[in-house]
């Protein structure tokens, strides 16, 4: 339950400070920005200053009502020490197969249970439903297919657990002992936590299904019966709403005294990119101005690669919010790791949490405790046109750049005044980039690894990646979203 990302980097500092590390972990994944920042800071955003005035609002008429708010909250902590019904005592009882389902619905699987009228559920939903297995898949031990379950699951066969994970996009595929497979009636029951956002047995049909060794399957995907277990709203407001996760899980450490700080987000505000340029900054001196401990360092990690490769040219949400952790490079002590490379396409968690946290204790290593070492890949600082290609300059050039995996740089576009990019060709030249299309006469604008996850190959002699940029500042797909 500790962020991997921050043991690794606390593993780096160890090794090479040889002193021991502290680390407090206050993290809650799939949350925005704003919910990690103070009210008084949002209130200078203007498109947050009137929910802030709303919550104010409410909070003073709490004040008022102190009788009904106590009454409020005493049930509130009954429903909460309850927990889920489909539990009594600590033990499971919605798993029982002779269970009374009298009163649960029916639900299509797979489907997110906000499309099928719960769309603002986050908590524990519970699925049953009966099966028949032929007779020719008696008498061996079966695969049961569930396909990918956001975000944790619990399943049981007959009354007896056969599997579990928590992880929303990897496929479950469970075991089933053939003792517990028997001729007629059998019962398949899944308990699904969501805690955030959008839940269920999400994937595709053709996902759910019982299968044999000998290839003979059976469809389970169709009519399941259904049951909320617990509604999360009882635990009070979201993760997700301005503030929240400031005053629950960053004031209370206020008093501790601290080096600094390392901050991996992004993906939630991706959709908002370019009032995250405005917001991550207010952000972070937020949480200087409430420790009082002056621009402590502020590391955070660059979005990592994600996402289907791309086919076409086109403005992205992720790259302009890459483009916004960039431009928070602009606050004294700060510093970014840029993860570009080592992403996951089909996971938006990606499992190499060795590599960010060894890039994040570099900036440290040298920035925070006076190593000469390299702490950052190739860096977009100026360009220069000249006879029909544009000419590229860097900082963090350390043993010069170099190109990986393969022997042509890859990720360049090229636009002229219409704004219309296209694929470049691009060649190093010392400690320069000369990037240009023989059809662009007059290029006006570049573009490097712009795209959710983008092919790209650009290093320094540090084996570090360069950033994603832009050389233009045209409006993007996601001005004046809020």
């Amino acid at each position: 339950n500790f962020s991997a990302a921050a043991y690794f980097f606390g593993r780096k500092l160890f090794k090479e400070l040889n002193v021991p590390i502290g680390l407090i972990n206050s993290s809650f994944g799939g949350t925005p920005a704003e919910s990690w920042t103070s009210a008084e800071a949002l209130k200078v955003i203007p498109e947050f200053r009137e929910e802030i005035k709303t919550m104010d609002s409410s909070f003073h008429e709490q004040i008022r009502n102190q009788g009904n708010f106590q009454a409020e909250l005493k049930l509130r902590k009954e429903i909460i020490k309850r927990g889920d019904i489909g539990y009594d005592n600590g033990k499971p009882i919605w798993n029982k197969p002779d269970l009374d389902v009298t009163g649960w619905n029916t639900m299509n699987l797979p489907i997110k249970w906000e499309k099928a009228g719960y769309p603002d559920l986050d908590g524990i939903m519970w699925f049953r439903k009966e099966i028949k297995i032929p007779a020719s898949m008696i008498g061996t031990d079966l695969i049961m297919s569930l396909g990918p379950i956001n975000d944790y699951d619990i399943t049981w066969f007959n009354g007896v657990k056969v599997g579990s994970m928590i992880d929303a996009n990897i496929p479950r595929d469970y075991k089933i002992p053939m003792l517990l497979v028997k001729p007629g009636k059998n019962i398949i029951v899944i308990k699904v936590e969501d805690i955030g956002f959008s839940g269920g047995v999400w994937g595709k049909a053709d996902q759910m299904f019982i299968a044999n060794n000998s290839g003979e399957k059976m469809s389970i995907a169709g009519k399941w019966l259904y049951k909320i277990g617990f509604d999360r709203k009882v635990l009070g407001p979201k993760q997700h709403i301005p503030t929240v996760l400031n005053n629950g899980m960053i004031h209370p450490l206020i008093p501790f005294a601290i080096q600094g700080a390392i901050w991996y987000q992004g993906e939630a505000n991706a959709s908002r990119a370019h009032q995250y340029q405005t917001l991550f900054p207010i952000m972070i001196k937020d949480w200087r101005s409430q420790w009082n401990q002056g621009d402590f360092p502020f590391i955070f990690v660059q979005l990592a690669n994600f996402n289907e490769l791309p086919t076409e040219l086109k403005d992205d949400d992720w790259a302009e919010l890459r483009e916004a952790q960039l431009m928070a490079l602009s606050l004294p002590n700060t510093g970014m790791a840029v993860t570009i490379d080592i992403g996951d396409a089909k996971d938006i968690h990606p499992k190499n949490k060795q590599e960010v946290g060894k890039r994040l204790a570099l900036y440290a290593l040298a920035e925070v405790y006076g190593k000469d070492i390299a702490y950052s890949g190739p860096m977009y600082k100026s360009m220069e046109i000249k006879e029909g290609k544009i000419r590229l300059q860097f900082n963090h050039t350390n043993n010069g750049l170099k190109i990986k995996g393969s022997d042509q740089l890859k990720g360049f576009t090229i636009a002229g005044a219409d704004k219309k990019f296209v694929w470049a060709d691009a060649k190093i030249e010392g400690n320069e980039i000369v990037v240009w299309n023989s059809k662009i006469k007059n290029p006006v604008a570049i573009r490097y690894a712009w795209a959710s996850n983008p092919i790209c190959n650009l290093y320094n002699g540090s084996e570090l990646p360069a950033s994603p940029f832009r050389t233009d500042d045209w409006k993007g797909i996601t001005y004046g979203k809020k």
